[in-house]
């Protein structure tokens, strides 16, 4: 009983003796520091290239300076051209045939334009009071009754006297849109300077032949007019003398 007594007492002796040593000295991390990097010189390495340290060698002024080969293409290379040109190909055919497309679309476009145009511009203007659809239906019986007055004629007159009773026929009925076709016409016979000088011609002779045919019959008017008054006064004389 007494060494157990002994031995607590020496071990609470030790363990307050540890306490207040680290009461007195607590523990702490101790840090080393080093030198900056700017103080370290610089060392040689141990273990030197070898090729470093051969001697350059140095060309002698006798032998020729070498130059650079130039490179061949590489088949990539070559490749690539060729990929390049079939596009380039591709391209300004592509190109070409677009530019064909667009040039007939405008031609096209262009020519219903013109021919909506012209035959706009055969219609008489409204001031003139001139109406197309009853004046063409008139000119169109007209033509188809010349064409049956000469049916049993020869093939001449089958051909132009209807063609000349419908002509007749609306440079009456409907005589600005005669004139307009007129017009129309002439602009594309002068295209033709055959055509339009026999034109031309025909037109001046059948004019000269209008005028001396209105001449001709102004004077046969008068003569008749003539030849009837004196023919009055001749009755009424007579008349006269009978009463």
């Amino acid at each position: 009983m007494a060494s157990r007594r002994v031995l607590r007492l020496r071990t609470s002796l030790l363990a307050a003796a540890a306490g207040g040593a680290s009461v007195l000295y607590p523990m702490r991390s101790a840090y080393a520091e080093a030198p900056p990097k700017e103080a370290i010189p610089d060392r040689k390495p141990i273990y030197s290239d070898h090729a470093s340290l051969l001697p350059k060698p140095k060309p002698s002024d006798t032998s020729p300076v070498s130059e650079p080969s130039s490179t061949a293409p590489t088949p990539t290379d070559r490749l690539t051209g060729q990929v390049r040109r079939a596009r380039i190909f591709l391209y300004d055919q592509s190109f070409a045939a677009e530019d064909s497309i667009n040039k007939f679309m405008s031609y096209i476009l262009n020519k219903e334009t013109s021919f909506t145009n012209t035959i706009a511009s055969l219609a008489p203007a409204p001031e003139t009071g001139e109406q197309l659809l009853p004046g063409a239906i008139y000119v169109l019986v007209a033509t188809m009754t010349g064409s049956i007055i000469a049916r049993n004629r020869g093939l001449f007159l089958r051909t132009t006297f209807p063609l000349a009773v419908g002509i007749t026929a609306g440079w009456i009925l409907i005589p600005f849109t005669m004139r307009n076709i007129a017009d129309l016409s002439w602009e594309y016979e002068k295209k033709v300077p055959l055509i339009s000088n026999t034109h031309a011609e025909i037109r001046g002779f059948t004019k000269e032949a209008w005028r001396q045919t209105r001449v001709h019959a102004r004077l046969v008017g008068d003569w008749a007019d003539e030849k009837a008054a004196a023919g009055r006064e001749k009755m009424e004389s007579w008349v006269r003398d009978g009463k």
